[in-house]
């Protein structure tokens, strides 16, 4: 039985291997991207090479894979988390108030009726 693999091409430009089947008769109808017949050593994930073979991706560094792996790790971390009824937060409560103190005065601070006796003016 011929093998036929579904080829989608990805948003960078590569044709991918999507989905592989064997077929009785005619091949099967192409619904998104394209079917073609394979040999049997292509898997699902491979890229077409420029020769027009099928091979795996090089694994390189980039922006992509970077959020792939952080991505894995948020979600690890969350899994981890006990599952439950979640904690309720407390409630931020009123400031109590404070009842405001009376000025005091200090001894340099004379009355002002005081300060003028002090400085010898008499009535009269």
């Amino acid at each position: 039985m011929p093998r036929y693999a579904s080829i989608i091409t990805s948003d960078d430009g590569r044709e991918i291997v999507s989905a592989i089947g064997e077929f009785e008769g005619a091949g099967p109808v192409a619904r998104l991207g394209q079917v073609e017949e394979v040999p049997a050593g292509v898997l699902i994930g491979m890229v077409r090479e420029a020769g027009g073979g099928f091979c795996f991706p090089q694994a390189g560094i980039d922006c992509r894979a970077v959020g792939l792996a952080m991505a894995k790790l948020k979600a690890r971390a969350g899994a981890a988390k006990p599952v439950g009824r979640p904690k309720r937060a407390k409630r931020a409560g009123k400031k109590p108030v404070r009842s405001k103190k009376a000025v005091r005065r200090t001894r340099a601070a004379a009355p002002k009726a005081a300060a003028g006796d002090a400085l010898g003016e008499a009535d009269g």
